[in-house]
């Protein structure tokens, strides 16, 4: 039951993480921590490549972070 609480709030933060991402590049971050913990979720839950993916996606948003300019302040 633990792991599947753990699941839904990981998978919900990256979500929720990824409808912002447009708004400042720390939800860039943020999102790759998500796909980080949806990882850990899929590896925990037995479902491996569902972990496999979301480590992939968790270097993917590494990478766009890195690239990110930070958005002009007004």
């Amino acid at each position: 039951m633990a792991v599947t609480v753990f699941g839904v709030c990981a998978v919900t933060f990256m979500m929720a993480m990824y409808a912002l991402e447009s708004r400042s590049r720390h939800f860039v971050a943020a999102f790759a921590l998500g796909c980080a913990l949806s990882s850990a979720y899929g590896f925990l839950a037995g479902t491996w490549p569902f972990g496999a993916v979301e480590a992939i996606w968790t270097l993917v948003a590494l990478r766009r972070y890195r690239s990110a300019r930070p958005l002009p302040t007004r």
